[in-house]
């Protein structure tokens, strides 16, 4: 199968056996994971009432319609990695989704890095919350060299006159 011919949401699988069912309502998502990945073609689809309708009611008193469309339309999505999942699976009530959503604004490129808690509300998943993931602060691993400290080449000069120019 070619892969225009998968489904938007990385799956692997044709949208009729995926997240086009989920989002026309001919099934329901059996595990977070897949009403994650249908949310993400919601998104890429800009299908705002799926994304109200799988909202947990919190979420719902939230949600704007015009400013969620406006993203979706004015995004063009190009694929999300589902790092992680906690539970989740068809016998659960409640599971985590960690995942990573690219897509471009006005040829800028982006990445939506986020932890998704679902619930089971009435025997369907519904997305409750998302926290984002902040990007790991980088660690030297040797001192900081201050411009008038000895270069480290061994040169005998100071940095600023030696490596640091």
């Amino acid at each position: 199968m070619s892969e225009e011919n998968l489904c938007v949401c990385g799956s692997g699988l044709a949208p009729d056996a995926c997240c086009a069912a989920i989002l026309n309502g001919s099934r329901k998502a059996a595990t977070a994971e897949q009403l994650m990945r249908a949310r993400y073609a919601a998104y890429a689809a800009a299908d705002i009432d799926f994304l109200y309708n799988s909202s947990g009611p919190d979420v719902q008193r939230e949600f704007d319609r015009e400013s969620s469309r406006r993203w979706a339309e004015g995004s063009e999505w190009s694929g999300i990695d589902v790092l992680a999942t906690e539970r989740g699976g068809e016998a659960d009530d409640e599971g985590i989704v960690e995942f990573i959503a690219r897509y471009s604004v006005n040829g800028t490129a982006f990445e939506h890095h986020e932890r998704s808690l679902f619930r089971k509300l009435d025997g369907e998943w519904k997305f409750i919350d998302g926290e984002l993931v902040k990007p790991k602060p980088i660690v030297r691993e040797e001192p900081k060299v201050g411009r008038n400290d000895p270069c480290p080449c061994g040169s005998g000069k100071k940095y600023k006159k030696c490596c640091g120019k």
